[in-house]
């Protein structure tokens, strides 16, 4: 007897929930365009909590690839021209020679006397124009070492880098950035083509992977440099080349500048080092420069400020969106209320014949739950949406991440439950007698 009680029970309750869910229908069915315009504060609210997730997580995540494509493992260490920093050669002169930036004695020191340093590159950046026949890119011609893929994270895509003998034997060869061969050659394969750059004719050995707006990141910040154009030579080639003083004509005068690297790139041997070797290499150039004359970029503690940004950017665009379904919320209370006062003598009615309290509660939180969770099954479908076709139209990259959806319902759904709370026990506490006097 005591196994058949229970089960009893539990069909009776099965059985009433049942009846409320199909009564819970045939109200909201009844008032089909109240309900609808009910649900959609759920359904924006829902919706804006995924998309703009969606589109904060997919901005941070390109920032974070960006930064990791410099290298979690890398200090990057660029030569800066100091305003002040202007001689002119005479009094009656004018020109002049502008010297700054760092220098090959300083990259001696980085690697004899900082330990934790695995590997540095050295690189000269010199602007000019690279033509084939009749097209022509104003380029970075950016000369460095062999080992430049492995120490960047810039993989060649097509072909090879040019290599250590080509590098002792100044051989006029070159890779270019894949920006640089869609204007040099639009229509063909750049490999084993020769390109022009001044008098000087360079054999084309390899084309350098995409990497998209990472340039931008690439050189110091007051600087006309990090270009997508960028065309790689070696670095003995390029001083012997174009030497180490950069001459250009403004405004009528000659001006010159003198600058033997423009980037040093070091590369610790962990993770963990990496804090240790920047401050070691910022305390060996603040002692052999008298002037700022040059910046440091530590990806690492750029991707760990990305990843706190991330964190804040999600909170707040998170709490923004649920205000959206704290309104919606709102909305499906006071359409509850306004329904209890409508349906005061079916109220009345129902517990004259017999309906207890609880029976008049389960009714009404039926019929909000139902309302708050048809809005949040639109609200995901629209959620999904709008991510979509923001990067088909806008090409900008949105990441749904699984818990979004899920997240945004259960919410939704827990709205439903709670502001659905109080119009079900001011209906379920009517006194009957009052509920059938009601007109």
């Amino acid at each position: 007897m005591d196994k058949v009680a229970p089960s009893i029970s539990a069909r009776q309750t099965w059985h009433r929930l049942r009846r409320a869910f199909r009564l819970g229908l045939k109200s909201l069915r009844v008032h089909g365009l109240r309900s609808f315009l009910t649900a959609l504060g759920i359904v924006f609210g829902v919706c804006s909590v995924i998309a703009m997730l969606a589109i904060g997580e997919g901005a941070s995540f390109e920032a974070q690839e960006q930064i990791k494509n410099l290298g979690s493992e890398n200090i990057l260490v660029h030569s800066v021209k100091p305003p002040e920093d202007r001689k002119v050669s005479d009094a009656g002169s004018q020109s002049f020679v502008l010297q700054y930036g760092l220098t090959r004695i300083d990259l001696r020191r980085i690697e004899e006397s900082i330990p934790g340093v695995l590997l540095t590159l050295p690189a000269r950046v010199t602007k000019d124009y690279v033509w084939n026949i009749s097209h022509r890119v104003d380029c970075d011609i950016v000369g460095t070492l062999a080992r430049y893929p492995i120490v960047r994270n810039h993989r060649v895509a097509q072909g090879r880098f040019f290599t250590e003998r080509e590098m002792d034997a100044k051989a006029n060869v070159c890779v270019l950035s894949s920006e640089v061969v869609s204007s040099l050659f639009p229509l063909d394969s750049p490999l084993g083509r020769q390109v022009r750059i001044g008098s000087a004719y360079y054999q084309v050995v390899g084309v350098m992977e995409d990497r998209g707006s990472v340039a931008a990141l690439e050189g110091p910040q007051d600087s006309n440099r990090g270009s997508l154009n960028r065309i790689f030579i070696p670095l003995e080639t390029a001083r012997e080349r174009f030497g180490e003083v950069y001459m250009r004509e403004r405004s009528g005068s000659m001006e010159s500048e003198r600058v033997e690297l423009h980037e040093i790139t070091v590369r610790a041997r962990s993770t963990e080092q990496v804090r240790p070797v920047a401050e070691a290499i910022r305390g060996a150039l603040a002692h052999g420069h008298k002037r700022k004359d040059y910046e440091m970029i530590v990806p690492l503690e750029l991707l760990r400020r990305a990843e706190r940004t991330k964190q804040i950017f999600s909170i707040v665009l998170g709490s923004i969106a649920a205000i959206s379904l704290l309104v919606g919320g709102i909305g499906i209370m006071n359409i509850m209320l306004a329904t209890v006062t409508e349906r005061t003598r079916e109220i009345g009615i129902r517990r004259a014949l017999g309906a207890r309290q609880r029976d008049i509660v389960t009714q009404f939180l039926v019929e909000t739950v139902l309302l708050s969770g048809a809005g949040g099954i639109m609200g995901v479908m629209a959620g999904l949406a709008v991510p979509w076709m923001v990067t088909h139209f806008s090409g900008m990259r949105t990441i749904v991440v699984p818990w979004a959806p899920v997240l945004a319902f259960s919410i939704s759904a827990l709205v439903g439950i709670v502001f659905g709370i109080y119009p079900a026990l001011r209906a379920a506490r009517m006194d009957p007698v009052e509920a059938l006097r009601h007109e």
